[in-house]
């Protein structure tokens, strides 16, 4: 290695920074050269070097980490032009200052020599309220020299205090806020005021206002609504067209499906099946699509629902082609563990032909012989053991017989953090505690809901009372809910649904179509339980309000939408 290539190398030494990590290694460096060891010293000189590299590489690390403000909220030079204002005129400290609470400095020294200007050149201008909090300031050479430095630019340019002090003021309030809500979604929106077109125009008190807005309205989604509109339009994939299809063909297609960021309301008579219609939505909703669901209820007890989960995912069609078993149970025979047993079984039955329990036969005995005899007990169990494994976890009830707006919210809002449940279905919509009675309050609980729905972008499924009236089923109008009419008002969709007179089913027709030439009359069955119902869709956000009709039968749960219902014309007409 020439003479000059040394010389390099110990010049790279000579301006290299030791520490206590790199100076044995760079006094061995220096022996490998002594010795003329000088591949071994351009060894050890590459770990120094990298060494070096490591050391300035967590020393920016550290740098960049105690800049606690984003490049939008920092400005140095607005504190240094305000601080050289006071330290040019220290009477400007009389009006123009921050309290401990208010300054929040991004320049350390400049906090320093604020606090000079406070108990030293201007301490016989600044204020007890002032000062209160603030400790004494650091003198140094340097400090005198910024001091100087600052002063004299103040007087060069003769900038405006008021003007000033403004801006900075709004400046430490953005960072107070900032640091408070160490949430990076507010924070991203606090940092956003400072780029708002006319921020140079807020005062002070605006920006406060513009913050508490940020924190008041975090939860609320906001949009551009003329940003990406060839995205939306394309690729078709949002709330409004990809709703979960109800087990209604009509209603299905014309509300677009059960919507996540809605509110959906059937109204019904007292005793006409609400919370029975619940719970076929509910099950279709977590067997069919596989949705969690929530079921809120003041209606039924935990029991009631059981056997009706169970008559409903026995009957329905929909259901027994995932569990694969085709039989029918009305609740009344579940209810009361009455089974068919198999052709050729030698066993008692009742006049209906159920197997009927032996005396003294205890209840675990009776199930066992059931699971012998009767193939209908047996696919009735297969079922059973089968929404025991799919629906695990998936459909979730709470009663809540008495209970305020709020703890209404704290459930939904429970099961949505904890769960992740998004499908809620509440059964039925009433007032809180402290307002039974009065109809109007209804609203506020259904505005509670709705903005549940939109800001959580959820599901809610209520059902509501339907006055008992004379008014015809397919006349039925908001005037007809037994509670607040202006509830309609905060709903996405409402139906008031009501019977059909058995007397009466010769007065009504219905068709395949809306607009259709062929109509069918309605049968009238010798079964009480086989009903008619009247679906007016009272409102509808998403378009069409047509007139359904339905043919159930509560004892299985089955309901059934047949088509489009209208009086037959000479009736209508009489």
């Amino acid at each position: 290695m020439g003479r000059e290539n040394i010389d390099k190398i110990y010049e790279l030494l000579d301006n290299m920074p030791v520490t206590k990590e790199n100076k044995a290694l760079i006094q061995e460096v220096k022996n490998c050269l002594e010795d003329g060891d000088f591949s071994g010293a351009l060894e050890k000189l590459k770990i120094v070097s990298e060494m070096n590299k490591t050391r300035k590489s967590m020393q920016q690390a550290k740098e960049q980490d105690e800049d606690i403000y984003p490049e939008e909220l920092r400005n140095v030079e607005l504190e240094h032009s305000y601080i050289g204002m006071l330290l040019a005129d220290p009477k400007l400290i009389v009006k123009y200052y921050f309290t401990h609470d208010e300054a929040y400095f991004e320049d350390p020294e400049a906090l320093n020599i604020y606090k000079s200007v406070l108990f030293t050149e201007g301490q016989a201008y600044a204020s007890e309220t002032a000062k209160k909090d603030f400790n004494f300031a650091k003198d140094s050479e340097k400090v005198y020299q910024l001091k100087s430095k600052w002063k004299e630019e103040a007087i060069e340019k003769q900038e405006n205090m008021e003007k000033i002090y403004v801006e900075l003021k709004k400046l430490f309030i953005l960072r107070k806020a900032f640091l408070e809500v160490p949430i990076q979604e507010v924070q991203e929106r606090i940092i956003e005021i400072t780029s708002y077109e006319l921020y140079d125009q807020m005062s002070i008190e605006e920006v406060q206002s513009a913050i508490k807005q940020v924190n008041d309205t975090g939860k609320f989604k906001r949009a551009i609504l003329n940003q990406h509109l060839t995205e939306f339009l394309e690729l078709g994939d949002n709330n409004l067209t990809n709703g979960l299809a109800l087990p209604f063909p009509i209603l299905s297609s014309v509300f677009k499906g059960i919507r996540k960021g809605e509110t959906m309301a059937f109204a019904m008579p007292s005793n006409s099946g609400k919370s029975r219609f619940t719970i076929n939505l509910a099950a279709y909703t977590a067997l069919v699509h596989k949705k969690k669901v929530l079921i809120i209820s003041n209606e039924m007890s935990e029991e009631k629902m059981r056997l009706c989960l169970i008559t409903t995912i026995l009957n329905h069609p929909e259901i027994q082609k995932l569990h694969g078993q085709v039989l029918r149970k009305t609740e009344g025979e579940l209810l009361e563990f009455k089974f068919r047993p198999d052709k050729g079984q030698k066993v008692e039955v009742d006049k209906e032909g159920f197997v009927l329990k032996e005396k003294k036969e205890t209840q675990k005995d009776f199930v066992k012989r059931l699971e012998k005899v009767s193939e209908e007990f047996r696919k009735t169990i297969e079922v059973t053991n089968w929404a025991n494994k799919e629906i695990k976890n998936s459909m979730y009830f709470i009663n809540i017989t008495d209970h305020t707006n709020d703890e209404l919210k704290k459930v939904i809002m429970n099961y949505y953090y904890k769960e992740k449940i998004e499908y809620i279905f509440y059964d039925t919509l009433k007032t809180d505690t402290a307002n039974i009675g009065n109809g109007e309050e209804l609203k506020k609980t259904a505005t509670i809901l709705s903005n549940l729905a939109q800001n959580f972008d959820l599901y809610i499924c209520s059902t509501l009372q339907l006055a008992e009236s004379s008014t015809l089923p397919v006349n039925l109008n908001v005037n007809d809910l037994a509670v607040s009419r202006t509830v309609k008002e905060v709903l996405d969709t409402l139906c008031l649904i009501k019977q059909i007179n058995r007397d009466n089913l010769q007065d009504y027709e219905y068709s395949l179509k809306e607009v259709d030439t062929k109509f069918f009359n309605l049968e009238k069955y010798e079964d009480p339980d086989v009903r008619y119902y009247a679906c007016v869709v009272d409102k509808n956000r998403a378009g069409a309000k047509p007139t359904v009709l339905f043919r159930l039968n509560l004892a299985y749960n089955e309901w059934e939408e047949l088509g489009y219902l209208r009086l037959k014309q000479n009736k209508k007409n009489s």
